[in-house]
């Protein structure tokens, strides 16, 4: 275990129950973090929160909340805050992986799609920040993450596209208000990632895409979180880190 001096904070990760946000959590707590995850289905819920606390011995709770809506976003914080007597940290990774719309062109975008996709990405993410701000500002110290997508680097998809620029919008824009009260929010974006649900055809497809020449873990990304998330990581705010094993051919500074 990396002296992450994460020892006894409290976070809310969404998206927990699956994935990358599955992974996340067990990072956090595997740092000494006791952690809400949340997501719609409160069995999936169960199972993952009670594998996390098996493996880690911390105090791990699943709590069911639909980011699209205020009044839930509202009541999972408010849930967390008793449980644990605050909030420390926020990693905002409730997403459709790869997005709801399917759109490749203009013609082919459906606005309750891309609606959506942008309320779950972007505002959910506004949501569940805007819940938890004033705790950390009261105490004078949190973080916020939010969980992107290397999409926001490329064209073919444009509500893939359009949602992961929006989350670093959000992103920089609660750096710059939130970082002068000791709350620093940064911005992580991976590429394809294994989770339990890749197969092998999809992660050789994927090694051929970066330049380390496999698929990155979701283990590999939620340790880059893990730090982000730490006292150590002061000097962050409001960036964006790619975790998608280097993108062959482009320069991005």
């Amino acid at each position: 275990m990396a002296d992450y001096q994460l020892q006894g904070k409290r976070a809310i990760v969404t998206g927990g129950s699956r994935g990358i946000g599955k992974a996340i959590a067990l990072a956090l707590a595997q740092e000494g973090v006791d952690v809400v995850i949340a997501a719609r289905d409160q069995q999936v819920l169960d199972a993952s929160a009670q594998e996390i606390a098996a493996a880690t011995g911390r105090r791990v709770l699943g709590i069911s909340a639909d980011t699209t809506s205020k009044q839930q976003v509202d009541a999972l914080v408010a849930r967390t805050v008793e449980a644990f007597g605050g909030v420390d940290i926020l990693v905002n990774a409730a997403a459709q992986p790869g997005g709801i719309s399917t759109a490749t062109g203009v013609a082919e975008v459906v606005d309750a799609d891309a609606l959506l996709d942008l309320d779950v990405k972007v505002i959910g993410y506004l949501r569940t920040a805007r819940a938890v701000a004033p705790f950390l500002v009261e105490q004078g110290w949190g973080r916020i993450i939010n969980v992107g997508g290397l999409a926001i680097h490329k064209t073919g998809r444009p509500i893939a596209t359009l949602r992961n620029v929006g989350v670093a919008a959000v992103t920089k824009n609660l750096a710059d208000e939130l970082g002068p009260k000791g709350v620093n929010v940064v911005a992580v974006h991976p590429g394809a990632t294994r989770t339990e649900r890749t197969d092998e055809a999809a992660a050789e497809r994927a090694g051929k895409g970066n330049t380390i020449g496999r698929i990155v873990d979701a283990a590999e990304v939620a340790a880059v979180i893990a730090f982000l998330a730490s006292p150590l990581a002061v000097a962050i705010n409001g960036d964006a880190i790619a975790v998608g094993g280097g993108a062959p051919g482009t320069i991005h500074y």
